[in-house]
């Protein structure tokens, strides 16, 4: 009998099950699979030393114990992140469901358009509220949108200023800091100068491309840039601007003041503080910059049948296709939390958001008049939410600060003596009372008698908004829960995700994120806390940060880590900016070039080029391995000028290479690091590690190898683990006084997703994560053996194993038939599942990777559902049935078709509908034919209000 231990839940193959799973492989023992597929002489040769598995009971005691450790004091610190009220009917059905945070980025359409209508949601709120015709589906985080920003205006410099080597970036100095620390990271690997000081003082220098200001900005006030941005127009430069999302209900916006970009956070619209994140950026522009942006944009089209749908646009600026020209390596963003932004104005409407915004106005207005009333000196004059209050001379910081602890609130403190309270939606009358106690006590004066707050307070004109914004229907109909809960599950019905069925994507592990891990972080104090509060009130977030760093090292046996990246994209640039940084502390800062296998995931050469690297590539043989000469001969002939090797192990092929040590050795005796892209750590875990292999540094998805959820398409985790020699050139952070390499706002990143891996790792301890990628290896090699002669396995391991995924053959298929592997896609959504990755990293294939936690009862119907459609070419090939007109090319059939008075198919209904058993038993409707995706590139249409009339 199956034990009820969490690894035995998580991982779907039971002991029972293996003998008739690795007869079909062809060997006797898991063991022995392991053995043929993982070289001999990388293997661990003892356990991980992780210490027992905790059962659910165990860490829900654990998880809770260190969330007592919080302390959630009422918090007004503001510089990018505010306590905000999430929606509970959002929390309930969209934060803690699985049909919405298992889901996979909507790559295929016609599966995804419930999601799609709720990032096209948030992408109209964003160009209402910034005045700007074109916004993505979120970006990582404020900072990195800046520096995103900064590129983007780099790359978007005109012939005269290339010619001219115009590279100076001017950062007004009342920027976050946190924002200029990631920005200063960024750009100057790119080649850019950055120039820091007043916007009102500045004279434009024809080197001077573009500029990047706040507003408000972070001393809380309101400027008027309507100057300075035309200044910036008469010489070419760009302006972008870090805008606060809620204010813009109440101020002129940006794009009506002339700003070329606006970005920021959304995270003040209904998302959790989560001790920094995640929470969505968002990034806007004007139409005429839509091929520069970075991230991904939603757009409307139609389908074969002329109806309304939506999708992904502009796809083929994706990394997979562009690699080192790639406007941004962005790959993950925070679609989930882009979903309940969206979902937060959907609920609230125009009006709703209108009142939170004088709300927060009201009661900043109320406390600058009765602070004043009191002594105290405003020294920002226009304000949103924050005041930056000079202290009389008889009151110090430090006597602010103890009354302020001891009342249980925490106050920003400016170097210079200065005090900032930015207020938010969930401040009180109460809240600002007390807030006035506490100064009146440290100015010894007494509390005057106060007014209650009113219901808005004034603008001033100058600053005022006049224009409409969330006029669309959307915005209208959804203000009662129960309507909001419908519309909600409306779009849920729309979707594919894990709820569903197998996601068998490779080189993307969708594998089940546990209930267990899940649970934490619906608790309130691991969402609400501010990540620049004092760390005693974080002491439950320091101790899990703590100890899972400590796993993540011995997992992959390295000496240092950083969470700071918060995506896997992000991970990859920040090991090559620690390689850069390390080189130049040794006086090889020249090293220039980094080698990347053909075969490389496209956010390599892309992540290499943001770094300040040119990217060379390195052939691979017939067999998909990265070919041995050819890697030797580049990198001998460039070893003074080679600086790193970026390597996906096991490959993006899908195999274990025999010479990776070779390889490692090969680069360092280059003088060259080795940097192991780990989003294939999945077939590592408790076998083999970066350490072991000779790795120097290597960077990991949370969210796929240490079960993080994958949430639509964010999101993700990407920190790095380095070795010894690494460590000291690891990601600061400004709010620690040590910036260097800073790549995120929050000093730990995407804090909020932590609990979840940690929770992975503590259940399933060191023998579990071994089955589990013991299994991963298993199914993998199951699924080859069931599928090797329906379609072919393009690539094997030196014993003719795969390593965790596969690539199936279809290119002779379409040969044949004529049937292409985006057909064979499409007709898997009519089965109930979604696509393997498609045509990547081989044109005309589809790659599978089934990962551990799915049982062999979906495997074999997985398996059953493969060689029916393989049957149902064949029968294309045989000439039984037309080939223009059959139910590959027409597929998916949407549930509208299928149902429709009119029939012209020369095929049934029911073979379209139910082509076996297992559908009619567990149909997933479809709610879209195929799309056309050149209508929606052709005209792009990235909000609610577009039309194709």
């Amino acid at each position: 009998m199956k034990t009820t231990t969490f690894a035995n839940r998580h991982i779907g193959i039971g002991e029972e099950e293996l003998p008739l799973m690795l007869k079909k492989i062809g060997v006797s023992s898991l063991d022995e699979l392991i053995e043929k597929t993982i070289p001999a002489n990388i293997l661990l040769k003892e356990p991980l030393k992780l210490g027992a598995a905790m059962t659910e009971r165990e860490f829900a005691e654990h998880i809770g114990e260190l969330a007592a450790q919080n302390k959630l004091y009422k918090t007004y610190i503001g510089c990018g992140w505010y306590d905000t009220v999430t929606p509970a009917v959002v929390q309930r059905n969209v934060f803690e469901n699985p049909v919405w945070y298992t889901s996979y980025t909507p790559y295929q359409a016609e599966i995804s358009q419930g999601r799609l209508e709720a990032l096209l949601n948030f992408q109209t709120v964003i160009s209402d509220l910034t005045a700007l015709p074109l916004a993505n589906c979120s970006l990582l985080d404020e900072a990195t949108a800046a520096a995103e920003a900064a590129t983007m205006m780099y790359g978007l410099r005109s012939r005269a200023q290339q010619k001219a080597q115009a590279n100076v970036l001017f950062v007004d100095e009342e920027i976050f800091p946190q924002t200029l620390a990631v920005i200063r990271t960024r750009a100057i690997p790119q080649g850019m100068v950055v120039k820091v000081g007043s916007y009102k003082d500045l004279t434009f220098t024809l080197d001077i491309f573009g500029c990047i200001v706040q507003y408000p900005n972070n001393s809380g006030s309101i400027e008027d840039y309507r100057e300075f941005t035309e200044q910036a127009h008469a010489v070419g430069c760009k302006v972008a601007v870090a805008a606060d999302i809620l204010s813009l209900a109440l101020l002129v916006p940006p794009g009506e003041w002339g700003a070329d970009i606006a970005f920021g956070s959304s995270q003040r619209l209904g998302t959790p503080m989560f001790y920094g994140g995640p929470s969505a950026a968002y990034f806007a522009t004007r139409d005429e910059y839509k091929r520069n942006m970075p991230g991904r944009i939603i757009g409307l089209s139609k389908d074969k049948y002329g109806h309304l749908c939506y999708r992904m646009a502009l796809q083929t600026r994706e990394q997979h296709i562009k690699r080192e020209k790639a406007t941004s390596n962005i790959c993950t963003a925070q679609a989930l939390l882009a979903t309940m932004a969206g979902f937060y104005a959907v609920y609230h409407g125009p009006d709703g958001i209108k009142e939170i915004a004088n709300h927060v106005h009201a009661v900043a207005f109320w406390l600058a008049e009765q602070l004043t009333k009191l002594g105290y000196k405003l020294q920002n004059e226009n304000f949103f939410d924050t005041l930056r209050i000079q202290l009389p001379n008889n009151v110090t910081i430090q006597e602010v600060r103890t009354i302020a602890l001891s009342k249980e609130i925490n106050l920003r403190y400016f170097d210079n003596g200065d005090v900032g309270i930015s207020v938010d939606e969930t401040t009180t009358q109460a809240d600002a009372t007390l807030i006035l106690n506490l100064f009146a006590v440290a100015a010894e004066e007494p509390m005057h008698d106060v007014c209650a707050i009113p219901g808005k307070a004034p603008v001033a004109a100058q600053f005022q908004r006049l224009s409409t914004y969330l006029t669309h229907e959307v915005f209208q109909k959804y203000h009662t829960e129960t309507e909001m809960m419908r519309y909600i599950k409306r779009l849920e019905r729309k979707d594919i995700s894990l709820a569903h069925s197998m996601i068998s994507l490779g080189s993307c592990t969708m594998k089940l994120n546990a209930a267990s891990e899940m649970l934490p972080l619906s608790n309130a104090a691991w969402m609400n806390l501010h990540p620049l509060v004092p760390e005693d009130q974080a002491a439950g977030y320091q101790t899990l940060i703590h100890n899972l760093s400590e796993q993540l090292k011995t997992i992959t046996g390295f000496a240092g880590v950083s969470l700071q990246p918060n995506s896997g994209a992000a991970g990859e640039y920040t090991g090559l900016r620690v390689i850069r940084s390390y080189q130049e502390s040794i006086g090889q800062g020249n090293r220039r070039l980094v080698l990347i296998p053909a075969s490389a995931h496209g956010t390599n050469p892309a992540s290499a080029v943001q770094a300040g690297y040119e990217p060379l590539t390195c052939a691979c043989d017939e067999n998909g391995n990265v070919d041995l000469e050819d890697l030797r001969a580049k990198a001998e002939a460039h070893k003074d000028e080679l600086a790193a090797l970026m390597i996906t192990y096991p490959s993006t092929h899908g195999i274990f290479e025999e010479e990776i040590k070779e390889i490692c050795e090969i680069i360092h005796a280059c003088g060259a690091q080795v940097y192991m892209d780990g989003a294939n750590m999945n077939g590592q875990v408790g076998l083999t590690n970066p350490g072991t292999i000779g790795a120097d540094v290597c960077h990991l998805n949370l969210h796929k190898t240490f079960a993080s959820p994958h949430g639509g398409g964010g999101p993700g985790v990407g920190p790095i683990c380095v070795a010894e020699h690494l460590v000291p050139f690891l990601p600061g952070h400004v709010s620690t006084g040590n910036p260097q390499n800073e790549v995120s706002a929050a000093p730990y990143g995407s804090a909020g997703i932590l609990p979840i891996t940690y929770g992975y790792i503590c259940m399933m301890g060191a023998e579990g994560l071994r089955r589990a990628t013991q299994t991963a290896i298993l199914n993998a090699n199951y699924l080859a053996a069931c599928l090797k002669d329906a379609y072919g396995v393009v690539y094997r391991g030196k014993n003719g194993f795969v390593g965790h995924e596969m690539i199936l053959e279809c290119r002779k298929i379409h040969e044949e038939s004529g049937i292409s592997e985006n057909d064979i896609s499409k007709r898997l959504m009519d089965y109930g599942y979604h696509a393997p990755t498609l045509s990547f990293p081989v044109h005309g294939t589809l790659m599978i990777e089934p990962t551990e936690s799915e049982s062999l009862a979906e495997l074999d119907n997985f398996v059953d559902v493969m060689v029916h459609i393989r049957e149902e070419i064949a029968e294309i090939e045989t000439g039984k049935v037309d080939k223009e007109d059959n139910v590959l090319v027409n597929a998916p059939h949407p549930e509208y078709e299928i149902v429709g008075d009119a029939w012209t198919h020369p095929y049934g209904r029911a073979k379209a509908a139910y082509p076996i058993q297992s559908v009619r038993d567990n149909k997933f409707w479809i709610n879209v034919a195929r799309i056309d995706n050149t209508l929606g590139d052709r005209k792009l249409l990235p909000t609610r209000y577009g039309s194709f009339e």
